[in-house]
């Protein structure tokens, strides 16, 4: 493990493989090169040496994507200068220069295909990585349609995670909004391949076997379940966020699997039979004015579980603001990480098994 990502020794189909399964990760890079450079002619000479013919596709423009940290070679544009250089003598390919690495993998706004060079500079080691994904992975090729605040496809698969749902029982999300978190579910519970409908940047490498990629996408769709084994439901008060999710699930494949309500969280009901798993992402609001709805709207969201969910197990997406507290529910934090460049918090807990008499009604705060 390594702090943003993690690394592992995998052979060329390996990392299709990992393109077309991974559901939680941005993006996979393949390491091409690891070397020391102090000095600007150090890196052009050594960056010359590389074998850039065999990796880059003929004709493919090529995007450097450069940060230098603790490293006397410090300044970004120059490092990309010299590393296009070398590319160019050695390939005739002209690069340009992206902006450095930011936490979070800002969307890109260009859709030309390209291949992306990572250049990371520490404390005078420089690593360079071709990217393997092209677009995003959490691009699916299915949301087309959102709501406000949408949730990135692999954040709703890493809640999924970090929830411990097993696919076997049932799921809830009262807040779904254009439906990611309960779309994510059914293409988990039918064993879906995440990204089987698009295409991946090392599918253009030189070399690449398109065979051994098409078999890998005939065995994904091999082992695909008919239908979902539990019920999965998505509920939102907006008209419009459920339309909107309906939309989304039929491109995913996925429209059987998932039952839409449009419903406030206090008319929330489970599924008859088996406890479950309740994963949402509500709204944690960034405006002060925002603080009293939000509690009470987390308050009624608390009350509501324990009348009605008791044994299941609550997994919320919060911001910095301990809304949890108004819940009434023991949660314990198990992830951090950022959506929409915000600081946010995984936190999971069981429903008790004592029940709340009186629940009221209670709207939701503006915007939602």
């Amino acid at each position: 493990m390594e702090p943003g990502g993690c690394s592992a020794t995998v052979s060329l189909p390996d990392v299709a493989r990992l393109n077309l399964e991974l559901r939680i990760a941005t993006r996979v890079l393949v390491r091409r090169a690891h070397f020391a450079a102090r000095a600007l002619g150090e890196l052009e000479r050594k960056a010359g040496l590389l074998p850039w013919a065999e990796w880059l596709p003929a004709g493919l423009p090529v995007v450097l994507r450069v940060s230098c940290k603790k490293s006397r070679l410090y300044h970004q544009k120059a490092v990309a200068e010299r590393i296009g250089n070398a590319i160019r003598s050695s390939t005739g390919l002209e690069t340009t220069a992206a902006g450095g690495e930011t936490e979070g993998e800002p969307e890109s706004a260009d859709d030309t295909p390209h291949q992306l060079i990572v250049v990371r500079f520490h404390r005078d080691e420089c690593t360079i990585s071709c990217d393997s994904s092209g677009a995003l992975l959490h691009r699916r090729g299915w949301r087309l349609a959102t709501a406000k605040a949408p949730l990135r496809e692999t954040l709703a698969a890493a809640l999924l995670a970090a929830s411990g749902w097993d696919p076997a029982t049932p799921l809830l999300d009262p807040f779904c909004g254009a439906g990611t978190i309960p779309i994510e579910a059914a293409l988990l519970a039918r064993r879906i391949a995440p990204n089987l409908e698009r295409s991946f940047a090392c599918e253009r490498w030189p070399g690449f076997d398109t065979t051994a990629m098409a078999a890998l996408r005939a065995a994904a769709r091999a082992r695909m379940l008919p239908a979902a084994p539990a019920a999965i439901i998505g509920a939102d008060r907006d008209a419009g966020a459920i339309v909107a999710a309906r939309s989304n699930a039929a491109r995913a494949g996925v429209a059987a699997d998932i039952e839409w309500r449009e419903a406030a969280v206090s008319a929330l009901e489970p599924p008859p039979g088996a406890t479950g798993s309740v994963v949402t992402n509500p709204p944690y609001g960034v405006r002060i004015g925002d603080t009293r709805d939000l509690r009470n709207l987390y308050a009624r969201l608390g009350s509501v579980a324990r009348a009605h969910l008791r044994g299941w197990q609550v997994t919320l997406l919060l911001g910095e603001t301990p809304l949890e507290r108004s819940t009434g529910l023991s949660l314990r934090q198990v992830l951090t990480t950022r959506n929409g460049g915000l600081r946010v918090r995984v936190l999971t807990g069981p429903v008790p098994d004592t029940p709340i008499e009186g629940i009221d009604q209670v709207d939701r705060p503006p915007g939602r």
